[in-house]
């Protein structure tokens, strides 16, 4: 028998971000609206989001859905959330365009962009883009957070947890 030859291991080059790439955290607010929060001249008290807004970058010109889970598909994909099939909540999928409730591959997630090209990604919290039938521990996993670009992932998939007296 031949000896087997020996291999050296080479480490793996993860991309970097480039030299003064900016750090981003996005903060996705269920069931807030835009005239609710201090930073854009509401009268109700939100220091601590004011104060994050007074240090990045706020937004005048947005649309948001009027639930989660379409504002999750299109913050993510930066499609629009009936062309990424998720029109309504991921739960109520109907058989019209736009409703399938599920994210189809070829929309490319904005986290999977961002590891891509060298940055950490995280998500926490309320994820309600993967469909019911795929919470299982069998998978598939491809609509789960980490399945779509995030490297790490701590919460709930879906919205039926009570997180205020998580059990």
């Amino acid at each position: 028998m031949p000896p087997v030859p020996k291999i050296e291991a080479q480490p793996v080059p993860y991309p970097k971000p480039v030299v003064g790439a900016p750090n981003m955290v996005t903060i996705l607010l269920d069931d807030i609206g835009f005239g609710q929060l201090g930073c854009y001249g509401s009268l109700i008290d939100t220091p601590s989001i004011d104060a994050l807004a007074q240090r990045g970058v706020r937004f005048n010109r947005f649309h948001v859905t009027s639930i989660c889970s379409s504002t999750r598909a299109a913050l993510f994909t930066g499609r629009n959330h009936h062309a990424v099939g998720i029109g309504a909540t991921q739960e109520t999928p109907f058989a019209l365009p736009g409703y399938s409730g599920r994210l189809p591959k070829s929309a490319i997630a904005l986290p999977r962009i961002l590891r891509d090209n060298g940055y950490n990604t995280m998500a926490v919290g309320k994820w309600h883009l993967t469909p019911q039938a795929e919470y299982s521990s069998a998978g598939p996993f491809d609509r789960w957070p980490l399945g779509l670009g995030f490297e790490r992932y701590y919460g709930f998939l879906g919205a039926e947890t009570n997180h205020w007296s998580p059990e």
